[in-house]
């Protein structure tokens, strides 16, 4: 009888691939809400640099 995983081992295995994909997104995720915080934060101080020559450019 050749070695083949049993029904049960299978299951075990997908469960793994599962719970590593879950995983996987979480991470992604993750990055991903940093990256877009950090870019909301640059184009904040972008924005206030911006206010900042529009006002002395009208106060002149």
């Amino acid at each position: 009888m050749p070695d083949t995983p049993s029904a049960v081992d299978r299951i075990d295995a997908a469960i793994a691939r599962i719970e590593s994909a879950i995983d996987s997104r979480a991470r992604a995720g993750d990055a991903l809400a940093r990256r877009h915080a950090a870019l909301k934060a640059r184009m904040a101080e972008a924005v206030a640099a911006l206010d900042d020559v529009i006002a002395r450019g009208t106060a002149s």
